[in-house]
């Protein structure tokens, strides 16, 4: 089970709104492929790209959803809009 802590500064929702695209707080020993695992069975959703950063010994990931799948609904379900 992968912790996913959804990021809700004002860059992550102006992400969300233009790129369709979310932004999570996950644990630096954690890979791209669980995590793309994890986001597409819990909010049932089809992942295009995923992005990593890591910064200060945390690892940011940039979710890229699928056009058919609108990231603001995700946002919704998370209670970050």
């Amino acid at each position: 089970m992968i912790m996913l802590k959804p990021i809700t500064t004002e860059k992550a929702v102006r992400i969300i709104e233009i790129d369709n695209t979310l932004v999570f707080e996950v644990e630096r020993r954690d890979r791209k492929q669980d995590i793309k695992k994890e986001i597409e069975k819990t909010f049932d959703v089809k992942v295009d790209k995923i992005k990593t950063l890591i910064r200060n010994n945390k690892k940011r990931v940039y979710v890229k959803l699928n056009k058919k799948n609108p990231a603001i609904d995700v946002a919704t379900k998370l209670g970050i809009m």
